[in-house]
C-alpha cells in the first residue's frame, strides 16, 4: 500500500541551549492536500520550517520526505528531491520581467548545467516553455514583460510561488504569503493556494485565520514548541485550547 503522506517527522526537536524552539513535533502531510501549520507568535512555527527545509538541523527526532530520511540533508539537496520553499520578504530579480523571472527559476532546475552561459536562450526551449506555462497558470501572462519590481506586492507575492512551482516540486512550503498584501490581493492568492492544493502538496504557515479556514484540508496548531491540536478546520475552530491561545481570534 503506498503511503497516503509525502512529509512525517517523528519527534522532531530543535534547541538553541537551555531554549527548545520545537519540542518532539510529529507532523504528517498527505499527497496533494493544504496543509496549515498555524500558532500564536513565538509558537515555533518558523524554527519548524527552518528544520524541514534544511535551515537549521533539528537537535532530535527525524524527518521522512518521500519515505526517505532527509534529517541531516542540505536545503539544496532537499530542493533536488521535491521541496521548494517561498519565503516571508520577497526574493525576486527585481530588474528582470515576470517571464524572465520564471524562466531563470526553471532554469535553475538544471543545476551546474544552468551555469554553461555560453547556450544561447533559444537553447532553453523548454525552460522558456515551462516558465509561460507557470505565468499562465498565475494569471501573469498578461505581465509578462513587466519588469518584477513594477508588479504591485501581492503579484510579487504570486511570483514567488510561480518561481518555486518552476522547480517542480512535490512540496511546496509558503511562509506567510499574503504577508504585506493589500486587501484586493489576498483573495487571488487564496484561490491561488487552493488549486495548488489540487496538484501538489502545500504545506502552509499562515497567520491569516480566514484563509487557514477556507482552503486547508489539515490544520497543525502550534503553542510554545509542541502541536496543541491536529484535526479539521471544524474540529479546529471549535477547540477550546485554540481559542484560548489565540484569545478568541479563532472563534
Amino acid at each position: 500500500m503506498t503511503d497516503p503522506c509525502i512529509l512525517k517527522t517523528e519527534n522532531l526537536s530543535l534547541s538553541y541551549g537551555g531554549f527548545t524552539a520545537v519540542d518532539k513535533v510529529n507532523l504528517q502531510v498527505k499527497h496533494k492536500t493544504v496543509h496549515s501549520v498555524i500558532g500564536p507568535n513565538g509558537a515555533g512555527k518558523t524554527s519548524l520550517f527552518h528544520c524541514l527545509t534544511g535551515g537549521r538541523r533539528p537537535t532530535g527526532g527525524r524527518i521522512l520526505f518521500k519515505d526517505e530520511e532527509i534529517t541531516n540533508k542540505s536545503a539544496h539537496a532537499r530542493v533536488g528531491s521535491g521541496m521548494a520553499r517561498s519565503f516571508q520578504i520577497t526574493s525576486l530579480f527585481q530588474n528582470l520581467t515576470v517571464r524572465e523571472n520564471l524562466r531563470l527559476a526553471s532554469q535553475g532546475r538544471d543545476g551546474n548545467r544552468a551555469l554553461v552561459f555560453w547556450r544561447s536562450v533559444s537553447a532553453r526551449g523548454e525552460h522558456q516553455a515551462l516558465a509561460d506555462q507557470v505565468m499562465e497558470r498565475l494569471g501573469l501572462t498578461h505581465k509578462a514583460g513587466v519588469a518584477a519590481g513594477d508588479l504591485s506586492h501581492g503579484q510579487q507575492r504570486i511570483l514567488e510561488v510561480g518561481m518555486a512551482l518552476c522547480g517542480k516540486p512535490a512540496l511546496l512550503l509558503l511562509d506567510e504569503p499574503t504577508a504585506g498584501m493589500g486587501v484586493n490581493d489576498i483573495p487571488m492568492m487564496t484561490e491561488l493556494i487552493a488549486e495548488l492544493g489540487k496538484d501538489y502538496s502545500v504545506l502552509l504557515i499562515e497567520h491569516n485565520m480566514g484563509i487557514v479556514m477556507s482552503i486547508s484540508d489539515t490544520i497543525t496548531v502550534m503553542s510554545r514548541g509542541n502541536v496543541l491540536i491536529e484535526g479539521k478546520p471544524a474540529e479546529i475552530r471549535a477547540d477550546m485550547r485554540v481559542r484560548e491561545a489565540y484569545l478568541g481570534e479563532v472563534a
